[in-house]
């Protein structure tokens, strides 16, 4: 009898990826997808532990699900849920404590161990926990991927992280570093491709710290882009120290690498960048950006930046505007600092007042927003390749990336849904720009 599964997801590309493998995974049990938690049979909360308050986040929509719950209940009917992700491998156990109505906790490298926790929480009462940290037994327990992800899809290659920068969780909660096969990724890109794939985004959180066997991650690349249908290659998050020469080399003589690179920098300053353990300097991160417009002089670059870390002053803070103004990005993501349990960061006693990192946050902000208002505007009057693969807000309207991940909207044309058309840029918007197809449309592939 067919079941319905709901997966909410949280956070980062890696979790998206996740989710369509938990789908995956459940569909030999009899799960089909749910649109939403109330006529679900299995709940499950793919979450993040980076943002603030994460876990209050969870707990509150786990409230809500709890009232489905109870509905179901009377009825005769039974929901399970569970809490997997960065979460739920933060909190383990804790997650009883606070919701005994939660059935299943498990971590980010178990999830393929689910049909196994849900049998057991069936036949049981819940409360089954599963934290283990073996990504390459999760990886070589996956089945193949199911029904085509679009156009456009994710391809986790790499997880964890041996960085341990003072802020971050990712490796108490992904473990160490893990490269997957080359083989294992050149088979499941070619399913993809075939699945109608014209675009993959390789993932990991270290990505550029890939290493399969020999393989460096500028290899897997020149490999993938030798797969027939294949039209374009991204890849992300990169670590400043991983970021090879081979690598910088490629973003110069592969066409089917995108011209663009979020490589997070964080901080401007260096005495900043040292208490966060970043094992970079701003003159590093700027001499890669240097080395990175040699190869490709039109890429375009995004970052993350974090103000307000402990001990950050009005100088430090100044250095990071100043690199954003050497760099010129075309998009960021940017955040105050907030304690993550268990960091050395979130026992500094060099707190910096909330009232200060809201005024630097915004600052930081506008001067970014103007770059990336700059950067549209730029595009105004060009005219190129954008892959849609997804429909706007607007009736009609279709809405893709172009070659440096700008978000571009056309109107009136639901027919470039699913392909790769050539397109005149013509308005520039805050965070998008709008456009005009150009005929003959390029299609190349629509997704089955």
């Amino acid at each position: 009898m067919t079941k319905k599964l709901f997966i909410k997801t949280y956070g980062c590309q890696m979790n998206v990826y996740d989710s369509a493998r938990m789908a995956d995974v459940m569909a030999p049990l009899g799960y089909s997808a749910s649109e939403s938690f109330e006529d679900a049979d299995l709940v499950v909360l793919n979450t993040c532990h980076i943002r603030e308050k994460a876990e209050e986040k969870v707990y509150s929509e786990l409230g809500r699900i709890l009232k489905e719950k109870k509905k179901k209940a009377d009825k005769g009917e039974r929901m399970l849920i569970a809490v997997g992700g960065c979460v739920g491998q933060a909190e383990g156990e804790e997650i009883f404590k606070r919701a005994p109505y939660v059935d299943i906790v498990l971590g980010p490298q178990s999830y393929h161990q689910l049909p196994e926790m849900v049998t057991k929480a069936i036949r049981g009462k819940g409360g089954v926990v599963n934290l283990e940290f073996e990504a390459q037994q999760k990886f070589d327990a996956l089945p193949e991927a199911g029904a085509s992800q679009g156009v456009s899809v994710f391809l986790a290659v790499q997880e964890g992280c041996d960085k341990f920068c003072s802020f971050c969780v990712v490796p108490y909660t992904r473990g160490a570093e893990y490269s997957r096969s080359p083989q294992a990724i050149l088979d499941e890109a070619k399913r993809m491709v075939g699945q109608g794939a014209l675009e993959i985004t390789l993932l990991g959180q270290n990505v550029n710290a890939y290493h399969g066997g020999t393989w460096s991650l500028a290899d897997l690349i020149v490999k993938l882009a030798q797969i027939d249908g294949l039209a374009r290659i991204r890849y992300m998050t990169s670590h400043p120290r991983d970021m090879s020469d081979d690598l910088i080399a490629l973003h110069g003589c592969e066409p089917k690498l995108m011209p663009f690179l979020h490589l997070p920098v964080q901080s401007g300053s260096d005495a900043i960048l040292k208490r966060m353990n970043r094992k970079h300097t701003a003159a590093f991160y700027l001499d890669i950006i240097e080395r990175l417009r040699a190869a490709r002089p039109d890429i375009a670059l995004s970052s993350d930046f974090i103000v307000g870390f402990p001990g950050e002053s009005d100088r430090d803070f100044e250095d990071t505007l100043a690199l954003v103004e050497k760099v010129g990005f075309h998009s960021a993501y940017s955040f105050k600092y907030s304690p993550r349990p268990g960091t050395p960061a979130a026992v500094d006693d060099r707190q910096v007042p909330e009232a200060a990192k809201d005024e630097r946050l915004q600052r930081l902000q506008a001067l970014l927003q103007k770059q990336m208002l700059a950067a549209n505007r730029a595009s105004v009057g060009k005219t190129m390749e954008v892959l849609f693969d997804r429909s706007g807000k607007q009736a009609g309207q279709a809405l893709g990336k172009n070659p440096y991940m700008q978000s571009v909207h056309v109107l009136g044309a639901p027919h470039l849904q699913g392909t790769l058309a050539q397109v005149r840029i013509t308005a520039a918007h805050g965070n998008s720009v709008a456009g005009e197809a150009v005929e003959p449309l390029m299609q190349l592939r629509k997704a089955s």
